[in-house]
């Protein structure tokens, strides 16, 4: 790889990382790819580089993107029967997969197979919690097994092709989109990339019937859209890119990836959908990526709001010599390259090369040996409910993040009388969480249903809505306040209803809702103890009345097991596990916030107010609320001891850095230690901090454990001056500790060597 790899306990992202085995698999194709391109017209090569929603579509699927017109069931049959079209999503009938997967093979003309792909994001028929809660798990090995348990699920359908996983790095919490990623952090980001990688296309080739070819998505610099807001300009530098951005994809193409999705956003004034920089001499000649580029949703056809196409034509022109092989939902490919070429402004053997991509993959997943081996009957039968309910709980109960825990009010006892309040503290909306298109929340479990089956006596929860999520309910308040006086201890289950994270839900105040703000205060002043659930799909920011709950959960969305999670964590059959993958600062005016933000030259020397002329606010400092890594145990994790050995890492050499983690608590931890490090004088501005590293240990009460981290000197390597990967001997400090903000320190010196072998 072209950006340095660090290393944790649970993955190894390094250079000699292994591509699942599709090499060659293509090969014996070949010819007869070669003998198809040379028989196609240019109609039908068109067709093979367009895809469309599928005509027979679940409705959550069509309401995931503007509207589109597929065209009926039999006027989309027909396209592939006259090889006008290629491959179909979001379908999820495998009778209807099928029958159109018949008409391609046995109908059309050149009987080339249809590819069946969609958005299987967080589970198909099982949802497992929303990719950001689950990287709160910092657990490559579960976000690699609900991958594979999706897989599993979908492929039984036909879908051989998914949209994800998305790798896009987030850092403004005020973008929607942020709950599909992996939080805000690079080495996170990698990890999970490869993972999810991995366990979409499982580890017996893409042949195999539960295979699903993975798509890293969106290349790139999505996540960084001006203000937070969705589709909106990117204007980053170039070693941005390169060190934030790019990473995640670069670690998800060698883990094996084979198709790429564009951004909807410009990059310093040029959009990804034509950006022959970006997608020619980046992905291509520098990664040496084989795979395609599928256009995201009409995002071709976006060039011409973008201001740089002039009409429908043009946008395919400029998409198509930008790089993008395969054009969605527009039809613009199949409508407009057949004349481009034939006028002489696209040369046929380049669109040769774009269908000779395509028609590999589809050799490479098998369709051409046995088009209909993803539609197995006994599959599909088994997958109509969720299958994998052990693992979304396993999942949902590991995402979940303690933030506060005054006085122990948690583990609650079983034998409490519970008041369980708020717009999600019953019923079955807003458990799954955003894009999910074949899952039923039918089969969600809600959280009083997950909490009475953890209770000694059930009749002792009261349950009170006391509002929607963002509007008030008549004599809600009244009823919560009833209900908490009666209680020894109130549960509150509040913050952002499903629809208002996700795709076009970005948002200027990324505060909980005004009613439930008013609800949490008229609780609150009853005086019971009180516990904060927090349902969100990105940081949120409470006001003060919500800090002062004794305890603080983050719930996240976490799945069709999401009452059973909570009360596990909740209850203290398991402690609670989960890390911020995501710094949730003091106030929506503090976005974009993120940990390893660069040191400035007037740093603040103090955490006190009064402190002018240094980079701060007027009206708090520009640290987190709760910082990324952030996460509380049923125990007292304590480090001491960091031991930096003699604090020299030679050229070649290693440099292992240590602390003892003891449990002083009465009961048992599960810890996560974090390896940060920051270069102290370098040729261009580096992070306050940088995490290298991470390592779960569980603690029982009094165990005491040693952590221990390997650095070399590629952990030290960032873009240099001259935007390529280098590393410079100097100074370092090092913190192993609980967050990113915190930690014992101690220093070391890379020592000077050969700077040829960097």
């Amino acid at each position: 790889m072209s950006f340095p790899a660090s290393r944790t306990s649970e993955a190894r992202l390094s250079s000699e990382a292994t591509r699942p085995g599709t090499a060659g698999k293509a090969a014996p194709h070949a010819e007869r790819i070669e003998s198809l391109i040379s028989a196609m017209t240019l109609e039908e090569k068109a067709g093979q580089l367009t895809i469309m929603p599928a005509a027979l579509a679940p409705a959550p699927a069509n309401a995931a993107n503007p509207a589109a017109v597929p065209g009926s069931i039999e006027e989309q049959a027909q396209a592939v029967r006259e090889g006008r079209l290629g491959a179909v999503f979001n379908g999820d009938s495998a009778d209807w997969h099928r029958r159109m997967q018949t008409v391609a093979v046995e109908e059309s003309r050149l009987g080339i197979p249809l590819l069946l792909a969609a958005d299987v994001i967080h589970g198909f028929r099982t949802i497992f919690p929303v990719p950001l809660a689950e990287a709160a798990a910092f657990d490559a090995d579960l976000a690699r097994r609900t991958a594979r348990a999706a897989a599993e699920e979908a492929t039984a359908t036909g879908i051989a092709w998914n949209f994800a996983p998305m790798v896009d790095i987030s850092r403004d919490a005020r973008w929607g989109r942020g709950v599909e990623g992996g939080g805000e952090d690079v080495l996170l980001g990698c990890t999970l990339a490869v993972a999810r990688v991995e366990g979409f296309q499982g580890d017996k080739g893409l042949t195999d019937a539960g295979a699903m070819l993975a798509t890293p998505k969106h290349l790139a610099g999505y996540g960084a859209g001006t203000g937070g807001l969705d589709y909106n300009s990117v204007d980053v530098s170039e070693r941005t890119l390169r060190e934030i951005h790019f990473p995640p994809f670069q670690a998800a193409f060698e883990a094996g990836a084979l198709s790429t999705m564009a951004a909807f956003n410009d990059v310093a004034g040029v959009p990804a959908h034509a950006n022959a920089w970006l997608m020619k001499d980046v992905l291509r000649s520098e990664w040496g990526f084989e795979g395609f580029v599928v256009s995201d949703y009409t995002g071709d056809f976006e060039l011409i709001a973008h201001g740089l196409a002039e009409d429908e034509r043009d946008a395919a022109r400029l998409a198509f010599q930008g790089g993008v092989d395969m054009s969605m939902s527009s039809n613009l490919y199949a409508e407009h390259l057949p004349d481009l070429v034939r006028s002489g402004v696209i040369a046929e053997a380049d669109v040769d090369v774009a269908v000779r991509r395509v028609l590999t993959l589809k050799a490479q997943l098998g369709l051409f040996d046995d088009p209909y081996g993803r539609l197995s009957p006994e599959r599909v039968e088994a997958n109509d409910q969720p299958r994998y309910r052990d693992l979304a709980r396993e999942a949902g109960r590991k995402s979940i993040v303690m933030l506060k825990n005054d006085g122990g009010v948690l583990p609650l006892r079983r034998d409490q009388k519970i008041a369980l309040i708020g717009p999600f503290a019953e019923g079955r909306d807003h458990l799954n969480g955003p894009w999910v298109l074949f899952g039923d929340p039918a089969y969600a479990v809600p959280v009083d249903e997950g909490f009475r089956a953890a209770m000694d006596d059930p009749a002792n929860l009261t349950v009170v809505r006391g509002s929607e999520a963002e509007a008030s309910l008549e004599g809600g308040i009244e009823a919560a306040v009833e209900a908490a006086r009666g209680a020894d201890v109130v549960v509150m289950v509040v913050g952002e209803g499903e629809r208002m994270s996700g795709e076009a839900q970005s948002r200027i105040d990324i505060c909980i809702p005004e009613p439930q703000r008013d609800l949490i205060a008229a609780v609150t002043a009853v005086g019971k103890p009180v516990v904060l659930v927090l349902k969100c799909g990105r940081a949120l920011v409470l006001d003060e009345t919500a800090k002062q709950a004794q305890a603080l959960v983050v719930g996240w969305f976490l799945g069709v097991e999401t009452g059973n999670a909570l009360a596990d964590v909740l209850f203290g059959a398991h402690e609670p596990s989960g890390r911020l993958p995501i710094s949730f600062p003091r106030h929506t005016g503090q976005s974009p916030f993120h940990y390893d933000r660069k040191v400035t030259g007037r740093p603040p020397l103090s955490l006190e107010h009064g402190e002018e002329f240094k980079a701060r606010y007027r009206e708090t400092l520009n640290v987190a609320e709760w910082p990324f890594g952030h996460g509380l145990t049923y125990g007292d994790p304590v480090y001491e001891g960091l031991d930096v050995g003699d604090g020299t890492l030679a050229w070649d050499g290693e440099l292992e850095v240590s602390a003892t983690i003891t449990n002083r608590g009465a009961r048992a931890a599960e810890e996560l230690a974090q390896l940060y490090i920051h270069d102290r004088a370098a040729s261009v501005t580096r992070p306050i901090r940088q995490l290298k590293g991470f390592q779960r240990v569980r603690l029982e009460a009094g165990q005491s454990a040693r952590v221990r981290f390997t650095l070399t000197r590629r952990d030290l390597m960032f873009v240099g001056r001259e935007l390529s990967w280098t590393v410079e001997p100097g100074r370092f400090t090092v913190w192993i500790g609980p967050n990113a903000e915190s930690g014992l320190e101690g220093t070391f010196e890379l020592l000077a060597g050969d700077a040829a072998s960097a």
